[in-house]
């Protein structure tokens, strides 16, 4: 483990959201589970998400995540945004805006193409404006429509 981990308080689906989380993201595994008896449900455990390390344990209905922190998730291209939105859209998530999705756990997620981070990092303030603006207006990030946007400016 690293000396700093994320540690994330789920209202009593800790064992479904390790479940769809390690089945959606590559470089994913379970690692150390604590359960209420020997064949209660999972009350903590250690796993890893895309890479990341994480704990969790089920606190309760008094714990509840917020979109102050969220979980970014860099995307290649285009094609990886449409698979990871759509996974998460089918296990249930709420798709918001600016590419941002709360999955049924109320966990926040940033869907993010490469492209787009690029684009707004152009030095002219323009072409940056542009992109930001058609970000604005979109839930899904959309890689063509950020680079028209790009390229009209």
């Amino acid at each position: 483990m690293k000396k700093v981990t994320p540690f994330l308080m789920f209202n009593d689906q800790l064992e479904a959201a390790i479940e769809f989380y390690t089945t959606t993201f590559p470089d994913s595994k379970v690692g150390k589970v604590a359960r209420t008896g020997e064949d209660g449900p999972i009350a903590s455990a250690e796993f890893v998400v895309g890479g990341q390390v994480f704990l969790g344990y089920n606190g309760g209905p008094h714990f509840a995540f917020s979109p102050s922190f969220s979980m970014y998730v860099d995307c290649v291209d285009q094609a990886e945004v449409d698979e990871y939105w759509g996974k998460l859209v089918a296990a249930g998530a709420t798709p918001s805006q600016c590419g941002w999705i709360t999955d049924p756990f109320g966990l926040s997620w940033q869907i993010v193409p490469r492209r787009f981070i690029e684009l707004i990092g152009d030095r002219d303030p323009a072409k940056v404006n542009a992109v930001m603006t058609a970000m604005m207006t979109m839930v899904k990030l959309d890689v063509a429509a950020l680079q028209s946007a790009y390229d009209e400016a």
